[in-house]
């Protein structure tokens, strides 16, 4: 392409962009006053269309699939993006959740007078245009559609590449229930462009766009936090550890551990990490790894771990603080609680951490002092999700200490003003 021809395709796409970003702030300021029932109704009505249409959804995905296999994806990216009926029905069943949540717009969440009669409210209100940019998983098209509107929100969504036939079949689901409900068309656009480009400008719309949440891997994210002129909710790895502690029954600490690497590898909330204690090594160890070498998982371990174990392949400090994303398990022996903690901090990326134990001054110690987003106590770290959290669903994890963290749903997607009441007062 000649440099002319160049700068007119960017011109292209600059237009498509900016056009999008109007139609989303009109759009947005009607939002915000919208009933609460005109905005569940869309989501019912986008849920019954999911359903109805999920052979369209299925067949799209499956070209999807086909054209991803063809270039290679990983095991854990196809394991994204694959559809199936369970997953449209939860895609539905997410719609009707979020329809059923209470309504964050207007919330009064603290109020008081003041001693010259005046009265403070602190009351949210939707934060305007969210874009959303992600890879692989076409269920965020619908989970991020819908947050945005319950908060009030205008949604701008540009989903990957690998999955844009499944999206585009999605978002004609959220579509038919937006124009039956009666509400602005562009309350939720998806990007209708392919090339990167549409990102660099999407992350250049200050006064346009409110804020960014990139859903995806490394590179995705880096990119947005490092080019974003407007603020982005993110998180870089789900680098998650299980700390199976000294007082950890047998039988959970098994259980747990399984679930939480196996369940799905490919997810942020999968456990990278098992950190065992020295005190159980040589009676908890061999009952896991019996279960995840059974389930067909890799597993590295520390010079103690394989002493313990000799079936472990050997672990090399670059296994530590690594998103595996796949059927591999980093395994270390620690001394105790303090040197579990000590790992988490050093190499942990402040998303999710469990403990396993039955000493609650144990448990305690470790919910108080780790830093993370999310900390479970016998728990799975697959639990780190915002439907199980009763949100409905989630736009991703956020594992910044600024507004949202953790499951980002509705009410991080509000932020709030002061309205204030008085009588005449005048300022001495």
């Amino acid at each position: 392409m000649t440099a002319a021809g160049m700068r007119r395709h960017d011109n292209e796409i600059d237009t498509v962009m900016q056009a999008l970003g109007t139609a989303a702030k009109g759009a947005a300021r009607l939002l915000a006053t919208v009933p609460t029932e005109k905005k569940n109704a869309a989501l019912r009505l986008a849920a019954q269309a999911v359903r109805a249409r999920s052979a369209e959804i299925l067949a799209a995905n499956a070209r999807d699939l086909a054209s991803a296999t063809d270039r290679g994806l990983s095991k854990a990216l196809l394991d994204r993006l694959t559809l199936n009926e369970d997953r449209i029905e939860g895609m539905a069943k997410g719609l009707d959740e979020v329809a059923a949540l209470a309504d964050p717009v207007g919330e009064t969440i603290a109020e008081w007078d003041r001693p010259n009669g005046l009265h403070i409210a602190r009351v949210r209100q939707p934060l305007g245009v969210i874009g959303i940019i992600y890879e692989s998983r076409p269920n965020v098209t619908a989970d991020a559609g819908a947050l945005a509107l319950k908060a009030g929100n205008a949604a701008i969504l540009r989903g990957g590449t690998e999955a844009v036939n499944s999206n585009r079949a999605i978002m004609a689901c959220l579509a038919d229930g937006i124009e039956k409900a009666g509400l602005p068309k562009a309350s939720i656009q998806l990007v209708p462009t392919q090339d990167r480009e549409a990102v660099g400008i999407m992350l250049g719309m200050a006064g346009i766009i409110d804020v960014i949440v990139p859903r995806g891997g490394r590179s995705l994210v880096e990119r947005v936090q490092n080019e974003a002129r407007v603020p982005v909710f993110a998180h870089l790895d789900g680098i998650c550890h299980t700390y199976v502690h000294a007082a950890a029954d047998l039988d959970m600490a098994r259980r747990i551990v399984v679930n939480a690497k196996m369940r799905r590898t490919g997810i942020c909330g999968a456990t990278e990490c098992l950190l065992i204690d020295r005190a159980v090594l040589g009676t908890h160890l061999k009952p896991i790894v019996d279960e995840l070498l059974a389930k067909g998982c890799e597993v590295r371990g520390d010079a103690e771990a394989r002493k313990a174990d000799p079936r472990l392949v050997a672990a090399t400090d670059a296994d530590w603080g690594v998103e595996f994303l796949d059927a591999i398990l980093a395994v270390r022996t620690v001394g105790g609680l303090q040197e579990a903690m000590d790992h988490i901090a050093r190499y942990g990326s402040s998303h999710t951490e469990a403990i396993i134990t039955e000493d609650p001054a144990a448990a305690a110690t470790f919910l108080n002092e780790v830093g993370s987003a999310i900390l479970l106590h016998n728990a799975s770290t697959q639990f780190a999700d915002g439907g199980e959290f009763g949100m409905g669903a989630e736009i991703g994890i956020s594992t910044g200490k600024m507004h949202a963290r953790g499951p980002v749903g509705v009410e991080q997607l509000t932020t709030f003003k002061y309205v204030v009441k008085g009588d005449g007062q005048t300022r001495p």
